[in-house]
């Protein structure tokens, strides 16, 4: 079985127009991002999930399950090409939210560069990214503009490097703190599919990797970001920034609101 969008479009709950259009584009890439939570399960159990279409759309679509960015992006990909849009290069990016350093991480994040036929610009899209600074709809590829994405408000700027090529970095409007907080970092050097067999890899199994050592899942709707990280439980609504956070008793009420908050059915075994 290799990529279906019809289940895919059905998993996340697109009933809309499928054409290769701007509207198109923002319309199901928020609808992914509702659709299908984020966990690492899989990296948690000390294993690399497969990329491979079959096994993404086994896991993600008809497995009730989710996954992090490589998965994420690599199934939205698939879904781009099906519409018919050309997903111009496969981007890695550095986190730095919370990095002291912008050079203190390597580049562990996927992104994707997509075309929309008849727009020159390219956009920045995102749908694996575990934060809540992270895109609900794609953004211009344009430096210091403002985007307002499904009420979030996001920026791209350039800032200086070592490199050859231009760094831009994702920046997310937090009320919170009053001010813009760098989300991650990237240049626009295609990398290919291959590299990220290698970095899914990496950090699924390293031991050293956050994805290796807690739990992380998270689900987000129109009301709220729910956020399930190790035995902490933190919801943020949307509407005003309130913020709930509670300790979660034990495995078996971990097990509880994967499946009735997160919808996510953990396979046997599943280290929670």
């Amino acid at each position: 079985m290799e990529f279906d969008l019809d289940a895919y479009l059905k998993r996340i709950g697109w009933e809309g127009e499928r054409r290769a259009d701007l509207v198109t584009l923002k319309g199901v890439h928020l609808a992914h991002v509702r659709g299908i939570p984020f966990e690492n399960l899989e990296a948690l159990s000390g294993r690399a999930p497969s990329l491979g279409p079959a096994d993404l759309m086994a896991k993600l679509v008809h497995g009730w399950r989710g996954g992090y960015c490589y998965e994420h992006n690599t199934l939205f990909s698939l879904a781009l090409d099906a519409l018919g849009f050309r997903v111009k290069a496969l981007l890695t990016a550095r986190v730095v939210l919370g990095a002291k350093t912008m050079e203190s991480r390597p580049r562990t994040h996927m992104a994707l560069l997509v075309e929309v036929p008849g727009d020159p610009r390219p956009y920045l899209a995102d749908v694996g990214f575990g934060a809540t600074g992270a895109l609900l709809e794609p953004v211009p590829l344009v430096a210091g503009a403002e985007f307002r994405d499904a009420g979030r408000l996001h920026r791209l700027v350039h800032v200086p490097h070592h490199g050859p090529l231009e760094m831009w970095v994702l920046e997310a409007h937090d009320s919170g703190v009053g001010g813009w907080v760098a989300q991650y970092a990237f240049t626009l050097e295609p990398f290919e599919k291959s590299d990220f067999e290698v970095i899914n890899w990496h950090v699924a199994t390293n031991p050293r990797s956050p994805f290796a050592q807690s739990l992380y899942v998270q689900h987000l709707s129109g009301e709220r970001h729910l956020l399930l990280h190790g035995r902490l439980l933190i919801e943020t609504r949307v509407d005003d920034g309130r913020v709930r956070e509670r300790q979660v008793a034990d495995a078996a009420e971990v097990r509880r609101l994967l499946e009735e908050e997160f919808g996510v059915v953990a396979p046997p075994g599943a280290v929670l």
